[in-house]
């Protein structure tokens, strides 16, 4: 995704890819003042003065993830540099009209690997419900397959080989101020309303 895959530091916030008040009712022109404006911007904010200085600094985003995920004293590098590529990620797999049933490829790869949109959306939805504490839950492609993971924190499936297809934030900031605790329903209007299945065609 050429929008995450920033070429070296200095990084720069990527813009959304819609209005800020693209995504309402659903996703609040509020929610993304804080979520995109505030906390995806501190992280980039954070990894340019991390890297500074440092080897880091001429490598684009996804190689300073490779290059530091599970790197103890690499670890605050990481999760800036992740939170970055997340973020942008998740942007991208909404849409304002978005979501209900797939067309195209992803359609026949979900019916391949899940046995119909309908299993896979419970799947779905299921590991986003069950991520314990903040993270995300991804549709991946491993090795042509698609398969359906979560992550804690600022981890990412790219770092383990596999292609990330979609994904859905569920720290809490992703949804309090328009869902407050209400996780569940973030996560069904997300599927029904915002999943952005044209972007999940591009990834394949």
């Amino acid at each position: 995704m050429s929008t995450a895959n920033q070429s070296k530091a200095p990084f720069t916030l990527p813009a959304l890819p819609y209005e800020s008040n693209a995504l309402e009712p659903h996703i609040t022109a509020n929610t993304l003042s804080f979520h995109h404006g505030k906390h995806h911007n501190a992280y980039v904010t954070n990894l340019n003065k991390l890297v500074e200085g440092t080897d880091l600094a001429s490598l684009s985003l996804e190689d300073i993830m490779k290059k530091t995920a599970g790197v103890a004293d690499k670890a605050g590098i990481f999760n800036n540099a992740a939170q970055i590529w997340n973020h942008t990620f998740y942007w991208h797999s909404m849409k304002p009209n978005g979501g209900g049933a797939p067309t195209g490829a992803i359609a026949e790869k979900i019916n391949a690997a899940f046995g119909s949109y309908d299993k896979f959306k419970e799947a779905f939805a299921s590991a986003a419900a069950t991520q314990f504490g903040s993270g995300w839950a991804w549709l991946v492609s491993d090795n042509g397959t698609l398969k359906i993971v979560k992550t804690g924190n600022a981890e990412c499936p790219l770092t383990t080989g596999v292609k990330p297809i979609l994904t859905i934030d569920v720290w809490e900031h992703a949804y309090y101020l328009d869902f407050q605790n209400r996780r569940p329903d973030y996560i069904a209007t997300f599927l029904d309303k915002l999943v952005n299945w044209d972007f999940a065609n591009s990834n394949l």
